[in-house]
């Protein structure tokens, strides 16, 4: 990754021509976004802008053609993938505040999820699939569409904001070794910005005001400061990298948890404590 890291930073040619070649490949096309957001984080935005259009133009390759000649609807979802890693390397650029970040990937869940319900093709074809799949096993009960729609925004917005730590990762790497780590580490959502958050995941998660599924956007930012913790009590207690291994292994049985414990740590401050009896 160093290597391609390099080149893209050698010019502007050299990025539209890995945007083009990355975002062009179906397979591949999560890499350009990392481009962008790396070209935005280390050259600004007026340098982003000169290469953003070259990889939406790649991903038309095989989203708007294919659609256009089978008369389907628009796939736009590689597309808000990119633009809403772009939006938080620009937050993060300016503002220099991971929790600021994360916290905008609530509004970004919103918005793929507001893309669902307007062009709901996609979770039709869906939905019939697994209906199909349930029927087969032997379950009755039909997938809740609300649900599904929720967990196809909620996983894009997870890969947003992985692919802006990539590119962030990728940054520090060239220009400053061992800076993503100790930024990381630092991320906790702080108290004024945690109490609200709380709020809406008590009304989510009891279905009061608010859909029952949004309580995993509410969720979002404290997950990530919950890792971030984490991380940060591995490397201050001076712990086996094997008890990383271990989280990541049980990572999805214990999210629930991880959310609860980035909660307290919003009023606690585990990592401050920590350093004082260190």
């Amino acid at each position: 990754m160093r290597s391609l890291a390099e080149f893209i930073m050698k010019g502007r040619g050299q990025a539209i021509l890995a945007v083009v070649l990355t975002g062009a490949i179906p397979l591949i096309y999560f890499v350009s976004p990392v481009i962008v957001g790396l070209v935005l984080l280390r050259k600004g935005l007026r340098e982003a802008f000169l290469v953003l259009p070259w990889a939406m133009l790649a991903l038309s390759f095989w989203t708007v053609y294919p659609s256009m000649a089978m008369e389907e609807p628009l796939n736009l979802l590689p597309y808000l993938l990119l633009l809403s890693v772009v939006a938080m390397a620009l937050v993060l650029r300016t503002s220099q505040s991971w929790q600021l970040t994360v916290l905008l990937a609530v509004v970004v869940g919103l918005l793929f999820e507001g893309y669902l319900r307007i062009q709901p093709v996609a979770v039709d074809a869906l939905l019939s699939q697994l209906d199909q799949l349930f029927e087969q096993s032997g379950i009755i009960e039909p997938v809740d569409r609300g649900y599904l729609i929720a967990w196809i925004a909620t996983i894009q917005t997870l890969m947003a904001v992985l692919l802006l730590i990539w590119a962030r990762w990728l940054q520090a790497m060239l220009y400053n070794p061992g800076g993503f780590r100790e930024e990381f580490h630092q991320l906790r959502i702080e108290r004024k910005a945690a109490l609200p958050l709380v709020l809406l995941l008590l009304l989510s998660g009891t279905g009061v005001g608010l859909p029952e599924a949004w309580f995993a956007y509410f969720a979002l930012p404290f997950l990530f400061s919950g890792t971030a913790l984490v991380h940060a009590t591995v490397a201050l207690r001076q712990m086996s990298p094997l008890w990383l291994v271990a989280f990541y292994a049980v990572f999805s049985v214990i999210v629930r948890l991880l959310v609860l414990l980035a909660v307290i740590d919003s009023w606690y401050d585990f990592r401050k404590r920590m350093r004082k009896t260190a």
